[in-house]
């Protein structure tokens, strides 16, 4: 076991874009993984898991642990004339192990020659290419449970694999890590699966069904003459995903304004599978550049990085890239690359009460003011970070919000309750739910509330177009966003128990009255905490008023501190930010708050 600080990970990525780790570490057999888990560098620390860093895109250096397998060896065992297994160590090569199979006469993985990366990833990204998958083969995976500290083993159908998907990068990331990778394979020097075009016509030429190793040589060939060399210039192969998109939405939106984009069924059913490059190609961005990051212009599902690229330049350009082909043929693409960025962006979507501010036919004031930090949408804000976008609370002003930040994408949607001004926009989270149901976390009453208030989302044959809601049902304890740790914090709105959220150093709490010792607990140590807080003076049977929100800011300690919720009883914006002490700020919409 190895551990090393302040790491530059730089030549340990295939991009090649500046990056650096808090502290590293290297394993080479479980015995040390299971001591490494014990440390207080892995204790105290979030940790992220890498292979040879073929799909990471580092945008900030990581704050936390970075571990790397050195578990290595492959083996076989014939079962009978039709089935071989293989099993390889995650640390190994995927190239060597796919030599290793066309070498010892074993057929299956040919296609697939040439991926950069190794054994591990082909488990977590479920990497394929040229017509095959690897969770195709895969029988079972070995995996190290950080939580419970022992050798867990998943077999193909625990996995959940998809196109470039697993259980690995969702309900596992940051609980299991892969050692080793068992495959099915079959004994034979020939190969089978012809079924991608080019394949077909190679063995057309040879008059015969191809070899592993010419199949393999033949893939490899494609390979270099579409994708960089990842030796020479830094990329992460296909950036993007070929999008997977509904059948109805294909023909009622795609089909119908006439655009001829290639398609062909998904393995998902009642979806189809575009070409990303094509949408690409024909947005006319071959080329096309930011700063020293290129869209490649023989295969445009990648991003190269010509020599100087930082994380931001590849960042930049693949979200000019997704505008464009939203603009021109509404489909969003989504990366296959994973962001590695650990710092927080929250954009306060709503800073206001139930009837927003100004009041509706309110003459006051505050209701009358012309500054724009004095009109204030029902409270919601957007959170960003670890390469995923978190709505906390669909307010009935989503809608108009969303289209003030362009939000194009939502990975998943936080309540904190179920009264109407953080729950009335859940209808408009329709444009987000065409690629998969949108995943919502809330607690048991607010989840049975949202089955009765939207019950057109949750039937077994709901209407063509309506939300797809994944619904999960929280206690009051951390759970898991795809690896990313969020703890719900139980607060009382007047006599109905609600929650708020803390994820990493920042914690947003709404609509709270009182809050139990135990859940201060999980508030310390904040680096920003926004918290309600409705007027200055007349008290409120529900919500925290001014001098009761300053002492509850001044007993938790966090480093900054904004005030949300606010109703027109607070007062103009800028007469608030004088009773404020240093630290605290009275939020505003359309404000971005950057946790470092």
């Amino acid at each position: 076991m190895k551990i090393e600080y302040d790491k530059d990970l730089t030549g340990l990525t295939t991009f090649k874009v500046p990056a650096k780790a808090a502290i590293y570490a290297e394993y080479d057999s479980e015995r040390e993984l299971l001591a490494l888990s014990r440390t207080p560098e892995f204790m105290e620390n979030e940790f992220l898991h890498i292979g040879s860093g073929s799909n990471l895109l580092f945008l900030a250096p990581f704050k936390g642990i970075v571990l790397h397998s050195g578990i290595k060896g492959i083996s076989k065992y014939q079962k009978d004339d039709e089935t071989i297994y293989v099993m390889a160590g995650a640390g190994e090569k995927w190239t060597d192990l796919v030599d290793w199979c066309i070498d010892n006469g074993i057929a299956g993985l040919e296609n697939m020659a040439g991926i950069p990366g190794e054994v591990g990833a082909s488990a977590v990204q479920n990497v394929g290419a040229y017509g095959a998958e690897a969770g195709d083969f895969i029988h079972s995976v070995e995996c190290f449970d950080v939580v419970a500290r022992k050798k867990v083993l998943l077999k193909r159908d625990e996995c959940h694999f998809k196109y470039r998907d697993s259980i690995f990068k969702h309900e596992a990331k940051g609980q299991l890590i892969v050692m080793r990778v068992s495959y099915r394979l079959r004994p034979g020097t020939n190969a089978h699966n012809l079924e991608y075009a080019p394949l077909r016509e190679f063995a057309e030429k040879l008059g015969r069904i191809p070899t592993t190793r010419e199949l393999a040589d033949e893939v490899v060939r494609l390979r270099d003459s579409k994708l960089p060399n990842p030796a020479i210039i830094g990329s992460a192969g296909s950036f993007f995903k070929n999008p997977e998109i509904s059948s109805y939405y294909f023909q009622e939106e795609i089909k119908a304004r006439g655009i001829d984009i290639p398609y062909h069924p998904s393995s998902e059913e009642g979806k189809v599978k575009l070409s990303g490059a094509w949408l690409i190609d024909h947005c006319g961005l071959k080329g096309f550049r930011v700063g020293g990051a290129e869209v490649w212009p023989k295969q445009p599902l990648v991003i190269a990085n010509t020599g100087f690229a930082t994380g931001s330049d590849v960042a930049q350009l693949a979200e000019h890239i997704c505008k464009n082909v939203k603009k021109e043929f509404f489909i969003e693409l989504n990366p296959e690359v994973n962001y590695i960025d650990t710092r927080i962006k929250v954009t306060v979507l709503g800073s206001g009460t139930s009837k927003g501010v100004p009041e509706i036919g309110c003459l006051c004031r505050t209701c009358q003011s012309e500054d724009p930090k004095d009109k204030r949408l029902r409270a919601s804000i957007l959170v960003e970070t670890h390469g995923l976008r978190i709505l906390i609370d669909a307010s009935p002003d989503l809608r108009q919000q969303a289209l003030r930040e362009g939000l194009r994408r939502l990975d998943a949607i936080l309540l904190t309750h179920q009264h109407y001004d953080h729950v009335g926009g859940i209808d408009d989270v329709r444009p987000f739910c065409f690629e998969r149901d949108l995943p919502v976390y809330a607690n048991p009453q607010t989840a049975k509330d949202l089955r009765n208030r939207v019950d057109y989302c949750f039937r077994e044959h709901p209407y063509p177009g309506v939300p797809k809601l994944d619904l999960h049902e929280l206690e009051c304890r951390p759970f898991r966003l795809e690896g990313l740790e969020i703890t719900p914090i139980e607060v009382m709105h007047g006599k109905l128990p609600i929650y708020g959220y803390r994820i990493g150093d920042f914690a947003y709490v709404t609509d709270a009255k009182t809050i139990s010792d135990m859940e201060k607990d999980k508030l310390r140590d904040l680096d920003v905490l926004i918290l309600n807080c409705l007027r200055v003076e007349q008290p409120h049977f529900a919500h925290l008023i001014l001098y009761e929100a300053l002492a509850l800011i001044e007993e938790l300690k966090p480093k900054r501190a904004y005030l949300t919720h606010g109703s027109h009883g607070l007062g103009r914006h800028e007469e608030v930010a004088k009773l404020l002490p240093p630290g605290v700020e009275y939020a505003y919409d359309g404000e971005v708050i950057m946790i470092e």
